[in-house]
């Protein structure tokens, strides 16, 4: 009997534990989303807080530096790993991507330092939300450095 309560106590405590797991993981859940997907989705994402990614459009980069505010645009890129392999690997897509003006795009801004990597054709990953404006207005910036994949970049693009 003595054995009967304890382990009840036990389940109860544990099943406490993993709702509490679970419940605070969905409210903080992002969405990891493409360019494609946001702008298919429209109103339907607006406010919601979402992970984005996509390549930076070099020429469309501002900073001011008084403010702190860093505008810029990313161009879509796939999410899939395998794809982006089967492409040419990720300096193609990315190169690919900034250079396509039919590739859907997405202005983003973000308040803070501007970070060194930031450069045409680095790989943003921004968090943040979808504002009504159709702007992606990031708390989070960060940036896969394009360098590590110069060497898989064809020689066209290296001569830019």
């Amino acid at each position: 009997m003595q054995r009967t309560k304890f382990i009840l106590g036990g389940l109860l405590i544990l099943a406490a534990v993993v709702y509490l797991i679970a419940s605070s993981t969905q409210a903080s859940a992002e969405y990891f989303m493409t360019v494609d997907e946001v702008k298919a989705e429209g109103a339907a994402v607006v406010g919601q807080s979402l992970r984005l990614s996509g390549a930076v459009v070099g020429d469309t980069v501002q900073y001011d530096p008084q403010t702190l505010t860093l505008t810029f645009e990313i161009a879509h890129v796939t999410g899939d790993n395998n794809e982006i392999e089967a492409q040419g690997g990720l300096a193609l897509v990315l190169f690919e991507a900034v250079n396509d003006p039919s590739r859907e795009r997405i202005t983003v801004i973000y308040v803070g330092p501007k970070p060194d990597l930031l450069r045409s054709e680095a790989q943003a990953i921004v968090t943040g939300k979808l504002g009504e404006d159709g702007i992606f207005y990031a708390e989070e910036l960060l940036l896969k450095c394009p360098t590590r994949y110069e060497e898989a970049v064809p020689e066209q693009a290296s001569e830019n």
